[in-house]
């Protein structure tokens, strides 16, 4: 089948690497530009511009995907199919209707749930136990299409976004292989969604990645396992930001005067905060705004931690923050 590819992330990397293995002849890849990256702000290829260029396929990287060359390249090609993974961009009218196989993208999640930029990493963040990959036929909406393969996983209940990130990558590789071989021979039955139970996954921001202390345990760590590798979870100590790079659910409970939400407390050379819900997290690793990560226990080397003292927002002089 003659193919054209649309994708940006690593995310993508497996499903083109799948089409060309399979035989098929993907005559063009379509990538973001070039961006800064790094503390030097160097130029970097994406994950499919190395993979696609190590492959032998000539990569294109319009600034944006709607513009009317675009649309005559493609024309031009005349592919059986255009293949989506993750590419970035909103797909315009002008470029649906050219493959006579649609455009077929590869989806996160198990639609119509966690349409939009983020689906693995909401569904982990929401603390869902099952998730997935879908193939889809690309429309005009945000993830609206008329769905043509699922396949389903089980998210495990200390597994990151990135942990299922790449689990899904290769489930989508499979799965778009099997919807192309559908389409080919006409066995596939595209199903339309039902947009009553569409839920949302937006981009991701960087104080989507704040804890809020007031929340239960569950939530907390939920969020932090969701939002893997950014934006994380963060919070405030002493004023400035500190990032929780690494934390746990925790048995472990506050002194009786330690209970207010965000407050920290020792345990032998291991540190905890207490969520809203009374229980704990253990803090095994953080970093200290312009500080490398450390360990706890080469935190409160550093921190000399004072009684009572909360993560977040400072107590107020009014407030009675207790010893342990």
């Amino acid at each position: 089948m003659h193919l054209i590819f649309m994708g940006t992330p690593d995310y993508a990397v497996p499903s083109l690497h799948a089409l060309v293995e399979a035989g098929h002849r993907v005559s063009r890849a379509y990538t973001q530009p070039d961006r800064p990256a790094g503390r030097g702000g160097k130029l970097t290829a994406s994950a499919v511009k190395q993979a696609a260029l190590a492959l032998g396929i000539p990569v294109e990287q319009p600034l944006k995907v709607r513009l009317p060359e675009v649309a005559e390249q493609l024309r031009a090609a005349a592919p059986d199919a255009i293949i989506v993974v993750g590419y970035g961009q909103i797909i315009p009218r002008s470029l649906i209707e050219i493959p006579r196989l649609g455009i077929i993208n590869v989806h996160g999640s198990l639609l119509p749930r966690y349409r939009g930029a983020a689906p693995i990493q909401w569904a982990v963040a929401n603390g869902e136990t099952l998730t997935g990959v879908t193939t889809m036929r690309i429309d005009e909406g945000l993830d609206t299409g008329d769905i043509l393969l699922k396949a389903a996983t089980p998210i495990g209940p200390d597994e990151t976004a990135v942990d299922v990130w790449y689990r899904l990558a290769d489930m989508g590789a499979s799965l778009l292989l099997e919807t192309l071989e559908g389409l080919a021979n006409g066995t596939l039955e595209p199903e339309a969604q039902d947009h009553a139970a569409a839920t949302l996954a937006p981009i991701l921001k960087r104080e989507f990645g704040k804890v809020d202390w007031s929340g239960d345990a569950a939530t907390i760590y939920n969020r932090y396992r969701g939002f893997q590798p950014w934006p994380g979870a963060w919070t405030t100590f002493r004023g400035a930001r500190l990032q929780l790079k690494e934390l746990a659910p925790a048995q472990e409970r506050p002194g009786t005067g330690d209970t207010a939400p965000g407050t920290l407390f020792v345990r032998g050379k291991r540190l905890y905060a207490v969520a809203g819900d009374g229980a704990a997290l253990e803090l095994v690793r953080l970093q200290l705004e312009g500080k490398a990560a450390v360990s706890a226990e080469a935190f409160l080397n550093g921190a000399h931690l004072q009684a009572g003292e909360r993560l977040g927002p400072e107590p107020t002089k009014s407030e009675d923050v207790s010893p342990h």
